[in-house]
């Protein structure tokens, strides 16, 4: 049984050299950001709405995409922006993808529910400027934002919803109630109403769907558990889903792959389950 809420959320806490992390993914995603630039690939601070981080960054292949990828950064809805988080869209840019990665406002100045229609904004926004396929993935808090954008209550029109093939929540937060007991929902404020109606797991798939919930093998076991409750229920709901714990990853390098075009998590993104993976 839980006693410490707080704790149980804590990630930063059970990592070696947490501290270190966000510098890293700012240098890397500024060197990333530097190179597409000098390639004419990337086209930055794009607007999707009016509010001031209503902004997507959008990364380009060499050649004419295959779809669009989005990528939604986490940080508990209360943290970050898209400019932290550039460089993961290598691995997907590098197999012929455009990457959209949006920033939207963060809480306490948005609740929960803004989000997620703030997110389903710039998908739709980025969706108008590519076209093809769409495939979807986010880490811990952007884990939670892409369930909801494949759910019953989805924010996306048909027309964009049914071009998203694939989902990858990663770290995903997807039964919201347990933060109601935590001191970071002085910030969140969320109630037992608006957890209820956010949280995916609670929530039936829009089919058809597929949606893969990845987990670092070494994270927090509330994040585990809470990756394997969306993947048990959805598959029950019909959705074709799967539970991955990759070895050897915490909460904090679990997204690190996604800057390898060659690596498991990349490949698991660009490609669908099938009726025979499911």
């Amino acid at each position: 049984m839980i006693t410490d809420w707080d704790d149980a959320y804590a990630n930063g806490d059970h990592i070696a050299d947490a501290a270190t992390y966000p510098e890293l993914w700012a240098t890397q995603s500024a060197q990333f950001r530097d190179e597409l630039l000098s390639e004419d690939r990337a086209r930055l601070d794009i607007a999707y709405g009016d509010a001031p981080r209503e902004k997507y960054d959008l990364f380009l292949p060499s050649g004419t995409p295959k779809g669009l990828v989005v990528f939604v950064h986490g940080g508990y809805w209360k943290a970050f922006d898209k400019s932290s988080w550039s460089h993961l869209a290598r691995g997907a840019v590098t197999r012929g993808w455009a990457v959209c990665m949006p920033s939207y406002t963060l809480a306490p100045d948005a609740r929960l529910s803004e989000i997620t229609l703030q997110i389903g904004a710039a998908i739709t926004h980025a969706a108008n400027k590519i076209a093809g396929p769409i495939h979807i993935n986010g880490h811990s808090a952007g884990g939670h934002l892409v369930s909801r954008m494949v759910s019953d209550t989805s924010p996306l029109a048909p027309s964009v919803l049914t071009r998203i093939e694939n989902t990858v929540s990663i770290s995903g937060l997807n039964d919201l109630r347990p933060l109601l007991k935590t001191t970071m929902n002085d910030t969140l404020q969320l109630d037992e109403d608006e957890a209820t109606r956010e949280s995916a797991a609670l929530l039936k798939p829009a089919l058809p769907c597929s949606i893969t919930c990845w987990v670092g093998a070494d994270e927090r076991p509330e994040f585990v558990r809470q990756n394997d409750l969306l993947a048990n229920i959805w598959t029950g709901l019909g959705a074709r889903t799967r539970s991955v714990h990759a070895p050897d990853k915490h909460h904090f390098n679990v997204i690190a792959d996604l800057a390898d075009p060659d690596s498991d998590l990349v490949a698991c993104l660009l490609t669908p389950i099938s009726a025979e993976d499911a």
